[in-house]
C-alpha cells in the first residue's frame, strides 16, 4: 500500500518562505515520478513541479512558470522523501499543496497520469 505523508505548510507572509516534505511508503520510489500539485479554491489542480528518475544516473526536473527560479524541488531517495522549497512567496501561491506519485512515462502536468496523492498540505501567503 503507497501512501504519501505531507507536512510543512502554514501560513506564511509575502515575501517569505517554507518547506514541504513529503514521506513516501510500500514502495521503492528511487525510479518514481515526484510531484507537487497545488489547488485553490475554485480552481483546478495544477502542476508545480516533479523530478523524474531518467533510467540512468541523474534526475529530470522541471517547473510550471509561475514558479520557475522562486521554488525548488529535491529528492532523497534513501528517506523516501520529496521536498519543494518555496522561496520569495506571493499571495497566489495560496492554495493547498499535494505531492503525488508514478512509475510511468508521460506528461509530468497532467494530474491524472499519477496514481498516488498525498492528503495535501495548506499553504497561505498573507499580503
Amino acid at each position: 500500500q503507497v501512501q504519501l505523508i505531507e507536512s510543512g505548510g502554514g501560513l506564511v507572509q509575502a515575501g517569505g518562505s517554507l518547506r514541504l516534505s513529503c514521506v513516501a511508503s510500500g514502495r521503492t520510489f528511487s525510479t518514481s515520478t515526484l510531484a507537487w500539485f497545488r489547488q485553490a479554491p475554485g480552481k483546478e489542480r495544477e502542476f508545480v513541479a516533479g523530478n523524474a528518475w531518467s533510467g540512468g544516473s541523474f534526475y529530470y526536473v522541471y517547473y510550471s512558470d509561475s514558479v520557475k527560479g522562486r521554488f525548488t524541488i529535491s529528492r532523497d531517495d534513501a528517506k523516501n522523501t520529496v521536498y519543494l522549497q518555496m522561496n520569495s512567496l506571493k499571495p497566489e501561491d495560496t492554495a493547498v499543496y499535494y505531492c503525488a506519485t508514478k512509475w510511468r512515462s508521460g506528461r509530468f502536468s497532467n494530474p491524472n497520469e499519477y496514481d498516488y496523492w498525498g492528503q495535501g498540505t495548506q499553504v497561505t501567503v498573507s499580503s
